[in-house]
């Protein structure tokens, strides 16, 4: 099979390692361009005064009373007023993200033809490989090539490389443990029960998807954009990158550039994550900004609903509150296939659900 898919003026499409692999490749392709670039708006290092919240799973797990209580208020806010932290003393141990970032580069260097085995269209299909965000409908393409995987409730994995299973396995069962203590954390700084979010958003059977990204060197990246401005599907998302930055969070009006920290999972606050909290909780705007000099690796973790969870505002927060409710509920599938089907930017597919 080649390694090309339609684009939305039904040209074939390569994958982006393979563009940049030419030696021809002196500038980018028109259908790369961005005409209104981000990079022409303000972006800026995290402020001295409004740094960017680091919480403590150490003692989110295993502190003090007061210490956890600390903690969970702490998380709350990270919550309320960035939609994102940086967790810190988590359970992951270096050797497993080092092997699991090793996998996901050895995967994006194999062969087209045996990536492209995995290159499905329909947005449920457990494996996909593709490029762009959705190339049948982006209007201007985007720097990237991806890999996405369901690993929960059932697992899968590609055939190749040979290691890819058994390293997912592992580091999807750690991300998978750590994701639901911090939604017990999260569920407790919305005044609910702890397990709250876990049974009402069904998590024994909910959605865990593996997405790795890879951005190589762009000849001109100040036209091109890896992801632009963005919100997540699900509850929260973990990111972790190779060393190479192009993270960038929006917040207080500006796009603030998030530094890839060694022994740091990134914590985003998805879509659902802000309905459910009835908007109180705000999911993040992200984007990826591409580079001339190195290729960027990320690797997100969604913990996301079951597919058939109708998610909504929590009607506890409604009542003791005396807030009406600011979003339509909508099972997360439903949501999914939404998201698929509309082009890639800002909040607009959250902006469908609200009231």
């Amino acid at each position: 099979m080649a390694s090309t898919r339609q684009s939305n003026d039904g040209t074939k499409l390569k994958s982006v390692k393979s563009l940049t692999e030419s030696p021809e490749l002196t500038s980018i392709p028109p259908s790369y361009t961005f005409t209104n670039n981000p990079h022409d708006e303000i972006v800026t290092d995290p402020d001295d005064d409004d740094p960017i919240p680091i919480i403590d799973y150490s003692l989110l797990v295993n502190g003090t009373p007061h210490q956890r209580a600390k903690t969970i208020h702490h998380l709350g806010k990270a919550c309320e007023q960035w939609g994102f932290f940086m967790l810190i003393n988590h359970t992951l141990s270096n050797s497993m993200v080092d092997k699991m970032m090793d996998q996901v580069f050895a995967f994006f260097s194999l062969k087209e033809e045996e990536k492209e085995k995995y290159g499905g269209k329909d947005v449920m299909e457990p494996i996909r490989y593709g490029t762009s965000f959705n190339a049948s409908l982006d209007k201007v393409l985007f720097w990237r090539d991806f890999l996405k995987i369901v690993v929960h409730p059932e697992f899968h994995s590609p055939d190749k490389p040979v290691g890819f299973r058994d390293a997912s396995a592992e580091y999807c069962r750690g991300t998978w443990k750590v994701g639901r203590e911090l939604l017990k954390g999260i569920s407790e700084s919305l005044g609910l029960e702890g397990s709250y979010i876990e049974k009402r958003m069904k998590l024994d059977s909910g959605l865990q998807m593996m997405a790795a990204n890879l951005y190589p060197p762009c000849p001109q990246p100040e036209l091109a954009m890896g992801i632009p401005p963005h919100s997540d599907h699900g509850l929260l998302n973990f990111l972790i990158q190779n060393g190479v930055s192009g993270l960038q969070v929006f917040h207080n009006g500006k796009w603030i550039n998030v530094t890839s920290t060694p022994n740091c999972l990134l914590v985003l606050v998805s879509d659902h994550l802000e309905v459910m909290s009835n908007g109180k909780y705000k999911s993040v705007l992200h984007r990826a900004v591409v580079s001339n000099k190195a290729t960027r690796m990320s690797l997100a973790i969604v913990i996301a609903p079951s597919f058939d969870t109708v998610v909504e505002p929590a009607k506890e927060l409604l009542e003791n509150h005396g807030n009406p409710p600011a979003y339509v509920g909508m099972k997360h599938k439903d949501y999914m296939q939404l998201q698929r089907s509309n082009e890639l930017y800002g909040k607009s597919v959250l902006d469908k659900v609200k009231i």
